[in-house]
């Protein structure tokens, strides 16, 4: 949210213009360079008070004394939510290469999001951050119980994402004393179609709490044997989140003044990729956070500048996400990481298309 700053418009289109230079050049800017590049009809004196009452207030520092202007985490998030305009032109080019380039029918999931997040990190120019659908929101599209020979069996669960995941279970004394493959069969068809009944369009975490005692009489004898394999199946995806953050991207962001620095940036890479428990809650909530933008009023991306960010090793950076859904649940995240400098008017728009992009593909999937 916005520091509640009272600003004259001279004092915003001062602020404005500043953060947009840096952002420009990534140089300390002075009164001077505004005159010259942005015809504000102002002596250098009217700018250089201005500079000093934002300075005041922490939204300018000096880093240096001789030096110009710097703006500060609340400056640009004074920038973000309330004096930017963001532009779709990008966002539309993310569009058209996303529908160009990707499968978003009856494809992987994972391959889809693989490809976006590739996509965006090339265009924004930042590293981008992509987590893989949450088990507890995940739900099961088909089930398919298949005999591997006369004491196994094995369970086939097709989730909404359209990845498989399999259990083989030795079947009870009680039942593998039928003989017959036919019937064998034939009765694994029909408790396949009695599981779909009951468990199609359930989420895996709805599955915890089953209640097995309702199950039909006639399939008693599968009861304990149907459990275990819902538990094995449970426990296989509940993947650590370790495994679920995806990073693409640092090519791009190599070509950003803050991350020519290699021990910085080896420092970051080793936080983004061993650390991920800890970055989880930032980037992916179930339940949708916004920040108010007053020119976007609608945006549902998540903008955290600096300081904002908890965790120390990601302060001197700035972070914006949002939800892709199924439906009205979020199912994960993608987000552009980058330095504070960061062309948000750009960067909002991408992720919020992009987002967007994979909350349609999911839908088109009857996900």
């Amino acid at each position: 949210m916005s520091m509640e700053v009272n600003l004259t418009e001279r004092q915003k289109h001062i602020l404005w213009a500043t953060i947009r230079h840096y952002i420009t050049t990534a140089e300390p800017v002075g009164s001077k360079a505004l005159v010259e590049e942005y015809n504000l009809s102002l002596s250098p004196a009217t700018i250089r008070n201005a500079f000093g009452w934002l300075e005041k207030v922490g939204l300018l520092y000096q880093p240096h004394t001789s030096a110009g202007r710097v703006p500060s985490d609340s400056g640009y998030r004074i920038y973000v939510d309330r004096l930017m305009k963001p532009t779709n032109t990008l966002a539309r080019q993310v569009e058209q290469t996303l529908a160009d380039r990707l499968q978003r029918k009856n494809g992987s999931l994972e391959a889809l999001l693989r490809g976006a997040a590739q996509i965006l990190a090339t265009v924004s120019g930042y590293i981008t951050l992509i987590t893989l659908p949450q088990t507890q929101s995940v739900r099961l599209r088909h089930v398919q119980l298949v005999q591997v020979d006369v004491k196994r069996v094995m369970l086939i669960a097709v989730k909404d994402t359209y990845e498989t995941s399999s259990v083989l279970m030795n079947l009870p004394e009680t039942v593998g004393e039928v003989a017959e493959p036919e019937i064998m069969e034939r009765e694994l068809q029909i408790l396949s179609n009695f599981l779909n009944s009951q468990l199609q369009g359930r989420s895996l975490l709805e599955l915890a709490d089953l209640d097995w005692g309702e199950i039909d009489r006639e399939f008693q004898a599968y009861g304990d044997l149907l459990k275990m394999m819902m538990s094995d199946l449970l426990k296989q995806s509940n993947q650590p989140y370790s495994a679920q953050i995806m990073i693409y991207g640092v090519a791009e962001a190599l070509r950003q003044p803050e991350f020519s620095e290699l021990p910085q940036l080896q420092t970051l890479l080793h936080f983004l990729e061993d650390e991920q428990e800890r970055l989880w809650p930032l980037i992916f909530a179930p339940s949708d956070r916004s920040v108010e933008h007053s020119s976007i009023p609608s945006s549902r991306v998540t903008v955290t500048i600096g300081s904002e960010n908890p965790l120390e090793q990601m302060q001197t950076y700035a972070l914006v996400s949002a939800n892709y859904h199924q439906g009205t649940t979020a199912m994960g995240s993608i987000g552009v990481l980058g330095p504070t400098r960061m062309f948000y008017e750009n960067t909002i728009p991408l992720v919020e298309a992009t987002a967007d992009y994979l909350s349609d593909a999911l839908r088109q999937n009857n996900c």
